[in-house]
């Protein structure tokens, strides 16, 4: 496949105001289904979009694509949390039974008390960060103000990323396959990132004198 026909493909597969409900109810769902490629379809629609001109119609428009990858995040956090919320005695059982969801809950409960919602922007880039972080705050019984605010940031800074990150690829690499799957190693990269920082233990506090 040349570069031609790999761009091509990629504008193809982007092309239309089908995409924008596609990314939405991709990110959307993937609170609940870590599974599903959400960042990849992200950066895909915006590496194609680093080929629009004045008057292109067949790549997506980079704002409402942000803007629907930011409020679909926040909107599919909001309903993890909810439900969590909601969930009574057979999630609490279930986030027991899960090490790594209780870990979340203790830590999330403390860092939010603390004001260190960053926790929650972080998760964001880890891989299922999002639905441990969403769903514990909601079985902690966090405060919606304590939570949304920066559920908000984070969906904001990861859309703002991960379209950035397929705009500049487009850019300098080309609108191709190609340049979509560096950034879509970068975004794992800032994942992997993320998830380091919030398994590191905090810092002991320093001895009295």
């Amino acid at each position: 496949m040349n570069l031609l026909d790999s761009l091509g493909s990629l504008r193809s597969l982007t092309a239309g105001p089908w995409i924008y409900p596609v990314v939405a109810a991709s990110i959307l769902l993937d609170v609940f289904l870590p599974v599903l490629p959400s960042g990849f379809l992200v950066i895909t629609a915006a590496t194609a979009a680093a080929t629009a001109t004045a008057t292109s119609t067949d790549v997506p428009s980079l704002l409402p694509l942000l803007l629907c990858a930011a409020s679909a995040s926040v909107l599919g956090d909001f309903l993890a949390y909810r439900l969590a919320l909601r969930g009574g005695a057979r999630l609490h059982r279930a986030i027991a039974r899960s090490r790594r969801l209780s870990v979340a809950q203790e830590r999330l409960g403390t860092a939010l008390a603390r004001g260190g919602g960053l926790l929650v922007v972080l998760a964001r880039f880890a891989p299922a960060g999002r639905s441990v972080v969403s769903l514990g705050a909601g079985a902690a019984k966090r405060r919606i103000e304590e939570f949304l605010p920066w559920s908000a940031l984070a969906g904001v800074t990861w859309a703002s990323y991960s379209v950035g990150l397929g705009w500049l690829g487009g850019q300098w690499l080309g609108a191709t396959w190609f340049s979509a799957g560096v950034s879509t190693l970068a975004l794992f990269l800032a994942g992997g990132l993320a998830a380091y920082v919030i398994r590191r233990p905090a810092a002991a506090p320093a001895p009295a004198s």
